[in-house]
């Protein structure tokens, strides 16, 4: 792990007024919405530890945003509930515990159902699903202990609708969503709120990879298959990455408090009711 600081976190049983000082982890920061939300928190002051499968990855978004405030970095797969809880107990050594978690690690493959077997139902489950359970266990205990904490979980509007060719990714966020309510009401009273963030097609790897897939097996072009994903947006578009960030930083304000168990579609109104 790498770090441009080693300056302790807000004091444990003090709610911030501000997200100054305040350690926030980003699970798959090193790049696409990830990097974005980081970046977005480093603009607020917190210090930031990026979390990945990739150390190459890591090292190299670390040294692109290192510039913008106290950074650190721990890898580890996210499926992997021991190295999850080593990467934890690194992170807090440096930055002190976790108070805000960004849940945005995640995978997609798309295959008809007949085709998806049970080694790609369960790699989909355990990254977008039991992966998210893993780091919440992780940094759970802490914000209770402290009376303060903000999970946010980069879900997808796969998880609050159904498409098609993609039924376990879509089990493993709808997964997500109901994680999220329900832990929201179990921590209703503890000062720690429980979100989600729901994009539709955003510009990332993950629709990259699904650009490629449809130029593979259908022959259309590259633009032509874009276009196929934009049109499910009604504002005719792919989603930025940063549009998504600007929703997680939203929800991991101090002043965001009365804001739990929801879950925000970011999909320029392709989902309208969550």
């Amino acid at each position: 792990m790498t770090t441009t600081a080693t300056s302790a976190g807000t004091a444990t049983g003090t709610a911030p007024t501000s997200l100054k000082g305040v350690h926030a982890l980003v699970t798959g920061g090193a790049r696409g919405i990830g990097e974005a939300v980081a970046r977005a928190l480093l603009a607020q002051g917190a210090r930031v530890t990026l979390l990945g499968r990739s150390e190459a990855k890591l090292a190299s978004s670390a040294q692109a945003l290192a510039a913008h405030g106290e950074l650190g970095w721990v890898a580890a797969d996210i499926a992997d509930a021991s190295a999850v809880e080593a990467a934890f107990a690194s992170a807090a050594g440096r930055f002190g515990p976790v108070q805000i978690l960004v849940n945005n690690a995640g995978q997609a493959v798309s295959a008809p159902f007949g085709k998806t077997d049970a080694q790609l139902w369960r790699q989909m489950i355990d990254v977008n699903l039991t992966g998210t359970y893993h780091c919440i266990s992780a940094a759970l205990p802490a914000m209770t202990n402290a009376g303060w904490g903000r999970i946010v979980n980069v879900a997808s509007t796969a998880g609050l609708i159904g498409y098609p060719y993609v039924t376990a990714y879509c089990a493993a966020k709808h997964g997500v969503v109901g994680l999220t309510r329900a832990l929201a009401l179990e921590v209703a009273k503890k000062g720690v709120t429980v979100n989600a963030v729901c994009p539709g097609y955003t510009e990332t790897d993950i629709v990259r990879d699904a650009v490629a897939n449809i130029v593979a097996k259908t022959g259309r072009s590259e633009d032509e298959a874009r276009a196929e994903l934009a049109r499910r947006n009604p504002q005719g578009r792919l989603v930025q990455p940063q549009e998504v960030a600007d929703a997680v930083l939203w929800l991991c304000q101090p002043g965001a408090g009365a804001l739990t168990g929801q879950s925000i579609a970011v999909a320029g109104g392709e989902v309208t009711v969550g």
